[in-house]
């Protein structure tokens, strides 16, 4: 073990399992916090807004953190689109699939909300998605917005096991285009350069702490980051061997890294 400036951390399967809480990761992030290491909360959900997921963790699972400390895809495809706007002058237009932290993130950002011509469609999760939604979203693309997906996860861990993700209703898009989306969040590589802008440290002072190694792991890899992969969610320690790229560490708990 070597000692990091910084710490990328997942939520879901790392942090806690739905409302089921993982007390190893409270005591983790207690003792970056008694010796004042930065760390964000790097998620791909876009369900909430930093301030509701900093609720969650306190009323649910007794960790206290800020909302500067949460980094969500929804903030970032918003620096993205915010930074092309810059480029041409303009703000864009949107359309979206999902839930509050994403709308709220990419108005705050600028953009304007379009049904029917958007400059761009971003899909999420939505846990209120409709054929309706789906059929606006397709046929803008249709139209030549451009598609944007927050992440690719097809599941998500919680307490009654795994559930559809978002990339299950981006794939359902790609399908009904023919058109592949841009992805913002984990593994890409734009939710990690704009996380590293956030902490201000490079690459090799940040450790990626997460349990899936498709998209929290790989998510580091792809940034040239140490990565440490927990086994208390999505992937299993009986998969580990078979992991193409290994993780720089594997730990079966959170009590057993040591912060130095």
């Amino acid at each position: 073990m070597r000692h990091y400036k910084g710490y990328f951390i997942d939520l879901d399967g790392t942090t806690y399992r739905g409302k089921e809480r993982i007390p190893a990761a409270k005591t983790f992030v207690e003792r970056l916090q008694a010796q004042h290491i930065p760390f964000l909360f790097l998620t791909n959900n876009t369900t909430k807004t930093p301030a509701a997921v900093v609720q969650n963790l306190a009323d649910n699972h007794d960790i206290h953190v800020t909302p500067e400390t949460i980094y969500t895809p929804s903030l970032a495809t918003a620096a993205y689109l915010r930074d092309r706007a810059r480029t041409v002058g303009h703000p864009f237009s949107f359309y979206c699939i999902g839930e509050l932290g994403l709308k709220k993130a990419l108005l705050d950002a600028g953009m304007t909300l379009e049904e029917v011509t958007p400059d761009y469609v971003v899909v999420g999760l939505d846990y209120d998605v409709t054929y309706h939604k789906f059929e606006l979203a397709t046929l803008a693309i249709k139209r030549g917005a451009r598609f944007i997906g927050t992440n690719e996860d097809t599941n998500l861990p919680n307490e009654r096991g795994l559930v559809p993700g978002a990339g299950s209703l981006i794939a359902l898009v790609e399908r009904a285009t023919q058109q592949k989306a841009l992805y913002i969040g984990k593994p890409q590589l734009p939710i990690m350069q704009a996380a590293l802008n956030e902490i201000g440290l490079p690459p090799k002072d940040v450790l990626m702490v997460g349990d899936n190694y498709h998209t929290d792991i790989q998510a580091g890899i792809n940034a040239k980051m140490d990565t440490l992969l927990v086994t208390t969610g999505y992937t299993k320690p009986e998969e580990v061997p078979k992991l193409p790229v290994q993780p720089t560490y594997v730990l079966s708990c959170l009590d057993q890294w040591q912060v130095i």
